[in-house]
């Protein structure tokens, strides 16, 4: 499973860049807004400049017609275009600007998706990617990962080239949980990742190993 950064924070995307596992950068306009960006074009060539060579770069448009839209995912194709794809509602007009990006060769990740219909469509349409919100269904008493399982299912079922990316990721558990499921992506706040990589004993190991090798007086030159 691929892990994507749920961030427009640079800082964050340069230290997951620098662990070497981060295979992409997911945004929207919270999350833009949230750091205070005002140039959308600007961060998204950041991010390009930072990340692996192609590595996708999720950009929200903030249109509600298909016709704009599929306009503004062109234009920001034009930004990056080995790392852009274009993030669009999955609605009727999300669809149908869906069809006409993935035509002409853009690549389509459908957010906000609550249903398996909703992803059966968004494959369809030519989503390249779908992003089930689990942490937002968990919040109202639904099971998000059951989502993922139930895409995963229905894609496998008739080769739907479309990748599943379980997404609104709360805690490290759902990254296991999606791993496990064989969801091809996970993305994830950076806060996420810090707690992935901590264990109480790999701290503990790593401390009374410097302290044994202090007090060896070896050299290890």
């Amino acid at each position: 499973m691929k892990l994507f950064l749920d961030t427009a924070n640079i800082a964050e995307i340069r230290k997951g860049a620098a662990m070497g596992v981060v295979h992409g950068v997911t945004t929207n306009p919270s999350l833009v807004a949230k750091e205070g960006h005002k140039d959308y074009q600007s961060v998204v060539r950041q991010i390009a400049a930072i990340i692996p060579a192609g590595a996708p770069i999720s950009v929200e448009v903030v249109s509600d017609t298909a016709a704009q839209m599929a306009a503004d995912g062109k234009r920001f194709f034009k930004w990056a275009p080995e790392n852009v794809v274009v993030k669009l509602p999955t609605s009727a007009e999300g669809l149908q600007a869906t069809r006409e990006l993935a035509d002409s060769g853009i690549r389509v990740n459908m957010t906000l998706c609550f249903s398996a219909n909703q992803a059966l469509l968004a494959a369809h349409a030519g989503a390249a990617f779908v992003s089930p919100f689990v942490g937002r269904l968990d919040d109202i008493g639904h099971d998000g990962m059951a989502l993922v399982k139930d895409i995963l299912d229905i894609y496998s079922n008739y080769e739907f080239k479309t990748e599943v990316i379980a997404a609104s990721i709360r805690h490290p558990l759902h990254c296991v949980q999606a791993a496990r499921m064989g969801a091809h992506i996970a993305t994830i706040p950076y806060k996420v990742l810090e707690q992935m990589l901590k264990h109480p004993l790999t701290d503990i190991g790593i401390e009374r190993f410097l302290a044994d090798w202090k007090t060896s007086g070896a050299s290890n030159q």
